[in-house]
């Protein structure tokens, strides 16, 4: 079963936005030498190529489709278009690497250009084996190995050896560890949009015992203002509002379906679960008159 949604946001809520920036361009580049075909190629290949020769049957020329894996490792012009280990053996090489004009890709009128990175990057790709994937979505995740950090001892847990890691690439070191007072501030405005109460922040700085922080994390997430803090991401996602926001913007009753989302929330809800019932929650078997009300997920358009 997959860990709902909550807990995600809860265990990064340890993490400052700012450490976050610091972190994403790690796992945006790719390794040195390792390309990978979901991460690296595809999104190349959907923004310069899929125009013509994608999904959309009414749009694809040449009866060349390089969004699927057959196309892609199927024949051109008597030769494969992608022939896995040799690059130069590749139709798909030999075209956006043409000097002629009429037979480099993209097209010159596409408005469309690979950058010589993109071109060498398909080459190392082709040359490492073509290793195809499906949407990343559908690929299992593995756990990356721990960089090595020259400070061993700082941090706590795995994830701030990355952010070390990355801090250590900028040649910067990390900053001083935040007083008890702004820590107790920083998680509960995060977890609940609203700020500690003066007892909330008293009862922290009394208490010095072990484990008091994630005894706070612990409280925030059992109460009920962490399913509407979380809850305001899905809500804008799915263009909720109680006015149609047309024309003569009447009122739009959604409140009971705004209610299921906040309650899912801070019921735990896995994400398969929210997502099937929003979706389509009144086709289950038995369908309840909550999971019918979930599908107020399609509700949240404009009325004709």
């Amino acid at each position: 079963m997959m860990k709902s949604v909550h807990w995600f946001w809860a265990r990064c809520s340890q993490i400052t936005l700012g450490l976050l920036l610091l972190v994403a361009p790690l796992f945006a580049a790719p390794p040195a030498g390792s390309v990978q075909f979901a991460r690296d190629i595809a999104p190349i290949l959907s923004d310069n190529c899929y125009q013509c020769h994608g999904p959309d049957a009414a749009q694809r020329e040449a009866e060349l489709r390089l969004d699927t894996r057959s196309g892609l490792f199927g024949s051109r012009e008597k030769q494969q278009v992608v022939t896995p280990g040799n690059r130069r053996e590749s139709h798909l090489w030999k075209r956006i690497t043409s000097q002629d004009g009429d037979e480099r890709m993209p097209p010159a009128d596409s408005g469309k250009r690979l950058t010589p990175n993109q071109v060498e990057l398909i080459g190392r790709w082709i040359e490492q084996g073509a290793d195809w994937q499906g949407h990343w979505a559908f690929v299992k995740p593995t756990r990356p190995a721990l960089p090595t950090t020259s400070d061993s001892q700082w941090g706590k847990n795995a994830i701030d050896r990355f952010v070390l890691a990355r801090l250590e690439k900028a040649n910067m070191t990390p900053a001083p560890e935040a007083e008890r007072a702004t820590l107790i501030r920083r998680v509960t405005l995060d977890l609940t949009g609203l700020p500690p109460t003066p007892r909330e922040v008293g009862e922290f700085l009394s208490d010095r015992s072990p484990g008091a922080y994630e005894r706070v994390v612990d409280r925030l997430l059992a109460s009920p203002e962490y399913g509407q803090r979380m809850a305001v991401q899905w809500l804008d996602a799915a263009r909720y509002a109680d006015t149609s926001g047309y024309q003569t913007d009447g009122e739009r009753f959604m409140w009971r379906w705004r209610d299921w989302v906040i309650d899912a929330y801070n019921q735990g809800m896995p994400f398969d679960e929210f997502t099937i019932q929003q979706l389509a929650g009144d086709l289950l078997p038995g369908a309840t008159l909550n999971q019918r009300i979930a599908t107020g997920f399609h509700r949240n358009h404009r009325a004709n």
